[in-house]
């Protein structure tokens, strides 16, 4: 049998540092030697996470219009292509954020159709313990309740590995808290726990996922009306739109101003947002904006240069009608540009995902060959 492509899921829920956690395994798994291909996923074309994850140097695919269950045929497309060009050691792939039941969908197919090209890793589920903490506590003004609540736990129940982001937020005391809760409510997962941003527990995260295996050793019962029901709740936008202002125009200071206006735009029309992801690329700069919940403090990474063009990429998930979503980010971005800066929309999408109809869908784990 030819050598198989370890291929590594990371899923989890919208804002759970799945981007920058592959991006931060992608640079760790090439310090090892390894050739890394990436795979991204969405409902729609332009896509933040795919641009993100260009600049780490590594190929990158993106399977859009769908989810990797509703789409699996292209995903084993893009992977064989990745395969056929480029010829990876390891492919990272991003599922979208709210989607589950990926084991029976996804996991259990790759193991029984692909079987010589692909050894499956554990199927890792990143969590973000405030969004977690909120989930089990069951606040009454928490963001992911009912259907969508409904959603996220699924995601880490089908998990093969649990993996708590955001470690380099909390004390060790509240990380011995979020343990605590993780077994209470799901019954001792395996877990790990990394910071994607500073890289601390990541390589232990890919020793486990070299150590243990195969991926995909849960299957649930999901109640496909539920789940449709918690993804209709989300509004979708992608957006991409061109800018372009004078020499000395500061780009930095219109990105805070247009999150400052999307986010209280957004929540004073009652929207909860459970992802609002922008980027900003020009004159050999980029500088990413990310809101990852309604009360959250926006958090920008990267340099902007000043004036001339500039290309700006929006991807907003949020709990309201799409069509209030786009109305509200399009004033959002004329008031931001106001008589300075031209704009023009390249594209943009604002939908309601559809109902999930997986191609396949197993109820028995498949057994994978050994290594």
């Amino acid at each position: 049998m030819a050598k198989r492509v370890k291929l590594i899921l990371v899923g989890g829920f919208l804002g759970a540092g799945k981007t920058t956690l592959l991006a931060r395994a992608a640079e760790r798994l090439s310090l090892r030697g390894l050739r890394v291909g990436l795979v991204t996923n969405d409902q729609a074309a332009n896509l933040v996470d795919t641009q993100l994850l260009a600049r780490t140097g590594q190929e990158v695919r993106e399977v859009s219009g769908a989810c990797f269950c509703c789409a699996f045929n292209k995903l084993l497309y893009i992977c064989d292509q990745l395969i056929l060009q480029h010829a990876p050691d390891v492919i990272l792939a991003e599922p979208v954020g709210s989607c589950t039941d990926l084991s029976a969908t996804v996991l259990q197919p790759l193991k029984k159709f692909c079987a010589d090209r692909f050894e499956l890793a554990p199927y890792s589920v990143l969590v973000d313990p405030l969004r977690l903490a909120e989930n089990l506590q069951g606040a009454p003004d928490a963001e992911l309740d009912g259907a969508v609540g409904y959603i996220y736990r699924k995601q880490i129940q089908e998990a093969d590995l649990v993996v708590v982001n955001k470690t380099d937020l909390l004390g060790t005391g509240r990380r011995d808290e979020v343990m605590g809760e993780l077994s209470r409510e799901f019954g001792d997962p395996p877990v790990v726990c990394v910071s994607a941003q500073d890289g601390s527990g990541v390589d232990e995260w890919l020793d486990h996922l070299w150590a243990t295996g195969p991926g995909g050793q849960h299957i649930l019962q999901v109640d496909y009306d539920t789940y449709a029901a918690g993804e209709a709740e989300l509004g979708w936008l992608n957006a991409a739109i061109q800018l372009q202002a004078g020499p000395e125009y500061p780009w930095e200071a219109f990105l805070k101003d247009l999150m400052a206006r999307m986010q209280a735009g957004l929540t004073g029309a009652g929207g909860q947002i459970a992802h609002l992801k922008v980027l900003l690329t020009g004159g050999g700069t980029s500088l990413q904006a990310n809101l990852t919940a309604s009360r959250a403090e926006p958090v920008l990474r990267g340099q902007a240069g000043r004036g001339g063009a500039a290309r700006l990429v929006i991807n907003a998930r949020v709990r309201m009608a799409p069509e209030v979503l786009r109305q509200i980010v399009e004033e959002c971005l004329q008031a931001s540009a106001g008589q300075t800066v031209q704009v023009s929309v390249v594209g943009i999408a604002s939908f309601k995902p559809g109902r999930p109809e997986p191609v396949h869908r197993f109820t028995a784990i498949i057994d994978q060959p050994p290594k």
